[in-house]
């Protein structure tokens, strides 16, 4: 058993999630690497030194150059906003460090290009914050479509709704500036990514992107606040998708339907350990969706808890992240998803974006 030195960059909602998972996936998944928190960097000396104590790290800096050039830090957790992402990744494969990237990898396609790029010439560890996906309910339905259980899948229908900015008179944020915080940069990769892992490749869109609320208190907004398409899948399915941060009541609404030849698949996020599942199959006065609670007979879930219908929870799903980036990193094998899938992501996006301006269907880019 090894333990291998952990730098995070952005000490705030996905840093601290970050860092609670490496400082407790030893524990749960018996890992051969064993984290060591060596260093996080912040973008004030009075938060560095506050997440430091506060997570349990060894140091802290302002500085990511610091972070990522430190001999100690063996691997790198990047969890800070979209636009720095290519120059600290590029940083650290340049020095042959793997890297975690939350999502999006970067603020354009051709930003995620370039990271796609050279994580493959360094030839390390890479790997997407895509946690969502990870849930116990949707790894089993994943295994469901894989296996053939509900057929040749149909359609499928995906949503990511959220109200956070759904009252216009919260004022102007970060969130509300830039084109990569707006809902088709933040709410929208984890459906697509939900897409692209249960279904396949997307062959083509079309997409309305729009700003509901112009203007807020401190600011005007100039980014998207929902956004809708229609899609087909290279297998052949239909798709609709729909992504929103102004849906009220919505506190974290990423739900889907599959539809397939022998049956149909249910799950909703708000009730994120349970899945409904529907197979055409016996009497017609018998058929119906049946609820699906996770348990250790599900992927994944056995490590947190013994008991079905316990369940899981968000910070789980972090933790089972950290298990995947340091087998990959132990295993030198790529494990799902590398920075090619974030890529595939970016390049749905990238061709909504296209079809909202020319009012048209288009063509996903083949990466």
């Amino acid at each position: 058993m090894g333990q291998i030195g952990i730098g995070i960059l952005g000490g705030g909602y996905m840093g601290k999630a970050h860092s609670v998972a490496m400082a407790a996936v030893g524990a749960v998944f018996n890992t051969k690497l064993r984290p060591k928190l060596e260093m996080i960097c912040t973008a004030r000396p009075e938060t560095a030194t506050q997440y430091q104590q506060a997570y349990g790290f060894a140091r802290s800096t302002t500085d990511w150059r610091i972070l990522v050039n430190d001999p100690k830090v063996e691997a790198i957790v990047i969890a800070t906003p979209q636009a720095t992402h290519l120059d600290i990744a590029r940083a650290a494969f340049a020095l042959g460090k793997p890297v975690f990237c939350e999502k999006p990898m970067g603020a354009t396609l051709d930003e995620a290009r370039e990271m796609t790029a050279l994580a493959q010439a360094a030839q390390v560890a890479n790997m997407v914050g895509y946690n969502y996906i990870r849930t116990p309910a949707s790894q089993y339905a994943r295994q469901l479509v894989a296996d053939g259980v509900i057929g040749d899948i149909t359609w499928f229908r995906g949503e990511h709704c959220e109200d956070f900015l759904a009252d216009p008179a919260k004022p102007a944020t970060w969130r509300t500036v830039d084109r990569a915080n707006g809902t088709m940069g933040d709410l929208a990769p984890h459906m697509i990514n939900a897409a692209l892992a249960l279904i396949g490749p997307i062959k083509s869109l079309i997409a309305e992107i729009e700003t509901v609320h112009h203007q807020r208190e401190g600011g005007e907004v100039d980014n998207d606040d929902h956004g809708q398409m229609m899609c087909r899948f290279e297998n052949g399915a239909m798709g609709q998708m729909y992504f929103s941060r102004i849906s009220h009541g919505r506190k974290m609404g990423y739900t889907y339907e599959i539809t397939g030849t022998k049956g149909a698949i249910r799950f909703d996020q708000e009730d994120q350990n349970a899945l409904w599942l529907y197979k055409a199959q016996g009497p017609e006065a018998q058929r119906g969706f049946i609820k699906i609670l996770t348990g250790p007979a599900h992927p994944d879930y056995l490590p947190f808890c013994l008991g079905p219908g316990h369940g899981t929870g968000y910070q789980d799903q972090i933790i089972i992240e950290a298990r995947d980036f340091l087998r990959a990193i132990e295993t030198s094998l790529p494990i799902w998803p590398r920075f090619s899938d974030g890529l595939a992501v970016q390049a749905v996006i990238d061709a909504a974006f296209s079809s909202n301006q020319s009012k048209n269907w288009a063509l996903v880019a083949r990466k």
